[in-house]
């Protein structure tokens, strides 16, 4: 199970990369191998602001459909359009090129509810 160290995580399966005031979010290696093959991910709220566990897009799987959480309040600056042609990214490459958006957060004490990888991996059984 790949779970890197210099990412924080979300009891929902997301993993955030912070960088400055901006969180590039994606779903972890966990989530995808539990969803089994991706064919659609689906973000409409680029240029909205949300608050931390809003639903902000919806990640297909060929057997069901999953809501995605935003893990920091903010705004959704960029989706990864190359998602739209290869969705399958996320399983192939779910902490690289698989990345779904990225977050101007605006909380940045929101950052201390998140999970490093050990306390994910305790919260998988990893």
């Amino acid at each position: 199970m790949n779970i890197p160290a210099n990412l924080k995580y979300t009891k929902d399966h997301e993993w955030v990369a912070i960088e400055g005031n901006i969180a590039t979010v994606g779903i972890t290696d966990f989530a995808q191998k539990e969803l089994g093959d991706i064919v659609y991910v689906e973000v409409e709220t680029v240029d909205q602001t949300l608050d931390k566990e809003e639903v902000f897009g919806t990640v297909e799987a060929v057997k069901t459909v999953s809501d995605l959480f935003l893990p920091l309040t903010g705004e959704i600056i960029e989706f990864n359009e190359g998602l739209e042609s290869e969705p399958e990214l996320v399983n192939t490459d779910a902490y690289g090129a698989g990345w779904m958006i990225k977050i101007q957060f605006t909380n940045e004490s929101e950052l201390a509810d998140l999970l490093s990888a050990e306390e994910y991996k305790e919260l998988i059984g990893a």
